[in-house]
């Protein structure tokens, strides 16, 4: 299901995770739960992932991680932004006992939302007592190319993060 470069980097999460005895989870909006998958798909992944919420839908996001609502008022930031992305991931700590989150919203395609194109993806990444990290990506290709470039990237994020 996974390609060999997408296991490689989950692999690689789980083996930083283990060795700091860290538990994670994800928050997941345009990979519509695609991290959480590649995480599992490697054996042993249940000694480090906790769980995943999907956020799809802003009121999700509000509901299940409480991103504020104003974010999705017109005129105001939005789904796909910087900030979104941190709320998500700063609310999954807040939301859950795991040590660290990771946390992606953006526009898979095939068309732009808005002033926002095809390929714009924000990627945050929280640890309990460490800065957040976050990252604009702007992935080219197709629906499913710029899903999997995300998905890729949040798992190196994460990495990154709890190998501090």
């Amino acid at each position: 299901m996974f390609e060999d470069e997408t296991l490689t980097l989950a692999q690689s999460l789980i083996d930083a995770c283990k060795q700091r005895k860290l538990m994670v989870a994800t928050v997941e909006s345009c990979t519509g739960g695609l991290i959480g998958g590649a995480i599992t798909a490697v054996p042993g992944a249940s000694a480090i992932f906790d769980r995943g919420f999907i956020t799809y839908t802003n009121e999700a996001k509000v509901e299940l991680v409480g991103v504020p609502a104003g974010y999705f008022v017109p005129g105001n930031v939005g789904a796909v932004s910087p900030e979104t992305a941190r709320e998500m991931a700063e609310g999954c700590l807040a939301h859950s006992y795991v040590d660290a989150a990771v946390a992606v919203t953006g526009v898979a395609g095939p068309g732009a939302e808005g002033t926002k194109p095809a390929g714009l993806v924000y990627i945050a990444a929280a640890r309990r007592g460490y800065a957040t990290l976050w990252k604009k990506n702007n992935f080219a290709g197709d629906r499913n190319q710029v899903r999997m470039a995300s998905v890729n990237e949040a798992l190196r994020m994460l990495t990154e993060l709890v190998s501090r």
